[in-house]
């Protein structure tokens, strides 16, 4: 990786504290103009238009980093465009990377794809970003719906070049959504997700209707199945799975529970005496109330006893707490710290948190727990492809074929429309009587 010139350089790091960048975070703003440049230089992009930036920040987001990372990241590369119109170091828009700093090195990796989009104008997102940023924690949607919205915002940015948001169509959305069909082939699903987040950014954030769009290429919906595991199934996978991942597993399967949602429990979730499990702010940021199984009541227990040595070695380390949501942290400034708010499954080891330099211990990171699933089905030789959200679907499948009733497995999923949980009819042998008979002869 070639450093960043000099002269860049230095206007680049007398830019930062006039922006407001912390000391401590400066070293990291640097490193990812680094990355950028790199970056441009490897696919042969122009450095010096706005419009590689979002296809900078999609590769970020593909290599799956933290939120605050690609924010960190998309801040870095926006003030490295406040240094133009003379950016030393960059590379114009009209010479290539490859005739000012030599060849690219050979790679298996391939360049991004810029579709058929509209006319090039360079313009700047940044506000419109931040706007959908806001206008997405008014609505205490979700993290995950802001991180989807945002990477869908970006890749409809590259497409249309960083086209001016004002004079953005209905037109530009058409061929966006018809390009996911037609060229990137997209599911239904996928397409119908992008289309919701453009309408929100269309209504929400440029204050404006695009209408009805038609003359869109859909993706066509197929019909889902969801794989579902037999007993002996689930109790292989189990018996291939290290702590805390069994305990993991044995909560998405017997409390029937998302993988997000597990993850997010805490010691208060638990109410040992009822034989419950609270959720907290499950999909829709909804609250719910599944059965505890009896059978994983001892793990549990000696999982709140090992959570009790880490929180009092955590204290003596003076860390900051554990991570809270939305402004919890202002509301209860000691309830980071309170075992109450700590965790069931922690994460290995302390957050740096790089505005304050303070140590928070963060959850159990969703794809370890993946990974370890993987692991256990490839080790189990199951015929079936197997996820975390596979042992959700046995919990539903399996309560059904016990003849339980419909509603009541829509309210322990959390559904808020019983045609979500109807899926699962498809999943169980139909034992229904063929025979007409009355009810008097029974």
């Amino acid at each position: 990786m070639l450093p960043v010139p000099a002269d860049l350089q230095a206007r680049f790091e007398k830019l930062l504290p006039v922006n407001g960048v912390p000391e401590k975070a400066r070293e990291f703003y640097l490193r990812w103009l680094q990355f950028y440049l790199d970056y441009c230089r490897k696919y042969d992009i122009p450095s010096d238009q706005p419009e590689s930036q979002p296809l900078f920040l999609q590769k970020l987001q593909e290599k799956k980093l933290p939120p605050w990372q690609q924010e960190q990241a998309s801040h870095a590369v926006s003030l490295y465009f406040d240094l133009s119109p003379a950016l030393p170091g960059s590379v114009p828009a009209s010479v290539s990377t490859s005739a000012v700093r030599g060849p690219a090195p050979a790679t298996n990796s391939t360049p991004p794809q810029v579709s058929e989009p509209a006319a090039s104008t360079g313009a700047s997102w940044r506000e419109e970003f931040t706007s959908l940023t806001q206008e997405i924690k008014i609505r205490h949607y979700s993290p995950k719906t802001l991180d989807t919205y945002k990477l869908w915002l970006r890749k409809f940015q590259a497409f249309v070049r960083s086209k001016p948001p004002e004079l953005l169509t209905a037109t530009d959305v058409k061929e966006f959504l018809t390009w996911l069909a037609v060229k990137r082939q997209v599911a239904a699903s996928t397409q119908n997700q992008a289309f919701n987040a453009l309408l929100f950014f269309f209504r929400h954030v440029l204050h404006r209707e695009f209408g009805k769009v038609e003359g869109v290429v859909r993706a066509k919906r197929r019909p889902y199945i969801p794989v579902v595991l037999n007993r002996e199934e689930i109790e292989a996978v189990l018996a291939r799975l290290e702590p805390p991942y069994n305990l993991v597993v044995k909560l998405l399967y017997g409390c029937g529970l998302r993988l997000f949602e597990c993850l997010n429990l805490r010691v208060q979730s638990l109410n040992f005496d009822a034989g419950i499990i609270t959720v907290h702010d499950g999909k829709g940021q909804k609250d719910r109330t599944v059965p505890l199984p009896k059978a994983i009541l001892p793990a549990m227990r000696v999982q709140i006893d090992a959570l009790k040595i880490l929180h009092q070695r955590d204290l003596t380390r003076k860390y900051a707490g554990v991570f809270l949501m939305n402004a919890l942290d202002e509301k209860y400034p000691n309830a980071a710290r309170e075992f109450v708010w700590q965790w069931i499954f922690p994460a290995k080891d302390l957050t740096r948190v790089p505005e304050t330099g303070e140590y928070r211990r963060y959850h159990l990171h969703e794809t370890q727990v993946q990974k370890a699933i993987r692991k256990a089905v490839a080790e189990a030789q199951l015929c079936k492809r197997a996820t975390a959200h596979t042992f959700r679907h046995s919990f539903a499948s399996h309560l059904l074929g016990a003849n339980y009733d419909i509603r009541t497995i829509q309210e322990l999923l959390g559904h808020s429309d019983l045609k979500t949980t109807m899926i699962y009819t498809h999943t169980v042998k139909s034992s229904t009587i063929k025979e007409a008979r009355s009810p008097l002869d029974f």
